[in-house]
């Protein structure tokens, strides 16, 4: 890992040869990393949430609408050093299988939703890296 983002108490690294782009609405923002390949991953900052299951929820049903034939699988695991919840979802989009992990945590006056993405034909080589920036992921308390 070579770059680092750091905003609102929110960090984490990822490789130089990934594009990071930023947006922000209002007091929230979203940083979304994409891979020389098909891998991406957004992690959004989103105030005023007080139960991280609403935006695992709000990701889930989004995707669902796009993917209708979508399997997801309740998740917890853990982010920035806490017990986050999640969901592991799969689904079909261009004959490709895809694989996504999304993952949501407490962070400051609201919650962090992070939502990592690959197809399947490129999980072994870049699931490692995606799963190497969540893992860096660090929030202030």
């Amino acid at each position: 890992m070579q770059e680092m983002f750091d905003r609102d108490g929110v960090r984490f690294q990822y490789p130089g040869d990934w594009q990071l782009e930023t947006e922000t609405e209002g007091e929230g923002w979203t940083a979304s990393l994409q891979s020389p390949g098909t891998a991406f991953l957004v992690i959004t900052y989103v105030p005023g949430i007080e139960d991280p299951t609403d935006l695992v929820s709000a990701a889930t049903e989004g995707l669902s609408a796009e993917y209708p034939d979508l399997d997801a699988t309740d998740a917890i695991d853990t982010l920035a050093g806490q017990p986050a919840v999640g969901a592991d979802i799969n689904f079909v989009h261009l004959d490709l299988t895809n694989t996504c992990w999304v993952r949501a945590v407490p962070a400051g006056e609201g919650a962090l939703l992070v939502m990592a993405q690959c197809c399947d034909a490129e999980l072994d080589e870049l699931g490692p890296t995606l799963r190497a920036i969540v893992g860096s992921v660090t929030v202030d308390e």
